[in-house]
């Protein structure tokens, strides 16, 4: 692997801290801090397929982006109801992103017009959109300010620029002489119970941060106050008191409307601006309340690619996974998803919410991107045939579009990790990081593998100077058996969906190697059957013209797994494929009762040229068999 990365790179983009090499986004106020934190996103070069994919969507979907038309907008004042402010928001934040990550000096210029080009729309009151003053406050208006703040934020956060603070106080002064106490209450603008409106909870935590203005306090903890109010999305207590995402209020009578209360996008994003707020006030209550709604959206909504909803809504649809359903698993959720995960994996260092975003990223993730990276779906359900989403308020572009690539840019954040004297390893492959240990040590981590096609990782372990210190290896909740060496001497009491810590003086040239469980595994679910390998899901495709996709069939299968061969076929652009031994059909006579060995591939390569030659299907009716004593078990 090519070595990019210097100490002086290193030096420039970390601090220390009571010991700590902490980001150099780390954050005064808190009275909480994370148990584990990131890293520079520059110390670290993802390569094999997935750092292809993440340098595609950077070429793509964000140097691409014709920037001027996600500002024009902003320079007539004449909207009333759709969400064109938002674009900008997320587009930027994934910009900064991708600069922090690689430091292209042309995506910085791009940046810093997108950034002067907008600042020159706003108001003398501070105000920044693009609704008409009769409409401000209406609809996605409040929700396009907070995506305008969290890029302006994110951009001081880069450069230091005090005009883009200063821009961003003003838009947030101009708010709040507009809602608040003796004002509109944020919980009755816009729709879906006010998620939306109140979700620019989290800029107002950050920035209260970076300014230290108690003001802007006092308006995130007034936000969380209205929540609980008769008009509010009760949050907080529906969560503390165990009822479901998909339940905390009646069915709808329109869709899309203020009585809806299940969109899951907005309800995330509320979520995600609550941990904000526990950082600062250490309310246990808050932490509380999302980590019961999160562990019921694991159990209830997730299904098996990472991802979930329809029409952008929960609807126990862990459960209903397998009934064909109109418009699932958007991009914005799943990137929500991944981020609110995220959030609680540096609070609680709990390993369960890195599985789950490294089975949203090589799934549903993954899966949302044309294999030329030209463009982002909106959503990338369990069968059928994928496509791009449609062009949305009269622009050229939509919100998946515009926010799918901020989760492809998390992933540089969530690979590998820190903590006190201990460095933690969330994603495995092919990359290499460069971490300071102190401010004296570093220590070069190469990874070496083609994970998760096999399951060896080799991770060489490099420091300036021989140290003790800690390395957690992620051990995935779905590999029973994962063997660890050290200079070829194994490694005891490895334990699935935990972090195996070794600690011990590590040397130059010190060998990790870690084999992980990937057999293939059959996961059943109301008389359908889907095959699992590691964290990727298998699906079937029409490119491989091996029969009928929608065919129902037994998979055989022993004790849960299922033998899995390479597969003599290689359609273009996919990455993996497999056989599995299937039995096709309703007939049992003669060639028929005999396994025939099935081509599948990995879900995300599933569907990819969006067209009819690539219809892909998850989920396999499996065939009655009345013979069985058990044949409706399901």
């Amino acid at each position: 692997m090519k070595k990019i990365f210097t100490a002086s790179v290193l030096i420039i983009s970390s601090i220390f801290l009571n010991g700590q090499v902490l980001n150099k986004k780390s954050e005064p106020f808190n009275s909480v801090s994370d148990k584990i934190f990131s890293y520079s996103p520059n110390s670290i070069i993802i390569e094999g397929y997935l750092g292809e994919k993440i340098n595609l969507v950077i070429g793509q979907r964000v140097k691409a982006q014709d920037v001027n038309h996600l500002v024009e907008p902003f320079r007539y004042k004449n909207e009333t109801r759709l969400w064109q402010s938002e674009f900008w928001g997320k587009w930027i934040q994934s910009a900064i992103a991708a600069y922090d990550y690689n430091r292209d000096p042309e995506i910085l210029i791009i940046i810093k017009k997108a950034v002067s080009d907008l600042l020159a729309t706003q108001m003398p009151s501070g105000y920044i959109g693009n609704y008409s003053d009769s409409a401000q406050l209406q609809q996605w208006d409040i929700w396009g300010r907070k995506y305008t703040m969290l890029g302006l934020l994110a951009y001081y956060d880069l450069t230091g620029d005090k005009e883009a603070l200063k821009a961003s106080r003003r838009l947030a002064d101009h708010l709040l002489s507009q809602v608040g106490p003796g004002k509109t209450n944020i919980v009755k603008t816009g729709n879906y119970r006010g998620m939306p409106s109140s979700s620019i909870l989290e800029p107002m935590v950050y920035l209260y941060r970076r300014t230290g203005d108690k003001k802007y306090l006092d308006f995130a903890k007034y936000i969380v106050e209205q929540w609980e109010t008769p008009d509010g999305p009760k949050l907080i207590s529906s969560a503390l008191a165990g009822i479901p995402v998909s339940e905390r209020f009646p069915h709808p009578s329109t869709w899309w409307s203020y009585e809806n209360g299940q969109k899951a996008y907005e309800m995330m994003s509320c979520y995600d601006g609550l941990l904000e707020l526990y950082r600062i006030t250490g309310e246990p209550g808050y932490l509380k309340a999302v980590e019961m709604a999160v562990s019921d959206i694991i159990e209830s909504e997730i299904n098996i690619a990472g991802s979930g909803t329809a029409f952008e809504c929960f609807y126990k649809g862990a459960k209903y996974q397998t009934e064909p359903t109109y418009h699932t698993m958007e991009t914005c959720v799943t990137m929500t998803w991944m981020k609110l995960c995220f959030s609680l994996l540096r609070l609680t260092g709990n390993p369960m919410y890195a599985d789950q975003i490294e089975k949203s990223t090589y799934n549903a993730l993954m899966a949302s991107v044309k294999y030329d990276g030209s463009q982002i779906a909106k959503y990338s359900p369990l069968g059928g045939v994928r496509h791009a989403g449609e062009e949305q308020c009269g622009m050229h572009i939509n919100c998946c579009n515009a926010n799918g690539p901020r989760a492809f840019m998390m992933l540089p954040q969530f690979a590998v990790m820190g903590a006190q004297n201990e460095i933690f390893i969330n994603m495995y492959g092919q990359n290499e990081s460069v971490i300071p240990i102190s401010q004296k040590n570093k220590v070069v981590i190469d990874q070496i593998s083609d994970y998760p096609v096999s399951d060896k990782i080799e991770i060489n372990i490099n420091p300036d100077k021989p140290e003790s210190f800690t390395i957690a290896f992620r051990i995935p909740s779905w590999s029973e058996t994962t063997i660890i060496t050290v200079n070829g001497i194994e490694e005891p009491g490895t334990t699935a969906g935990t972090y195996k810590k070794i600690t011990r003086v590590w040397n130059n040239a010190d060998k990790v190697v870690l084999r992980m469980d990937l057999k293939g595994r059959l996961v059943t679910l109301n008389g359908q059957q889907a095959i699992v390998r590691g964290p990727v899901v298998l699906a079937r495709d029409a490119r491989f013209g091996d029969g009928f996709i929608y065919e129902s069939a037994v998979v055989k299968e022993k004790n849960g797994r299922v033998d899995l061969l390479p597969s003599l076929k290689n359609p273009a652009n996919v990455w993996m494929s497999f056989t599995a031994p299937l039995v096709l059909g309703t007939d049992l006579e003669g060639e028929y009762r005999n396994p025939k060995q099935v081509n599948f591939c990995d879900f995300a390569s599933a569907g990819n040229t969006w067209g009819e030659d690539s219809r892909y299907k998850v989920w396999i009716p499996q065939t009655l068999n009345v013979m069985k004593t058990d044949y409706k078990s399901y």
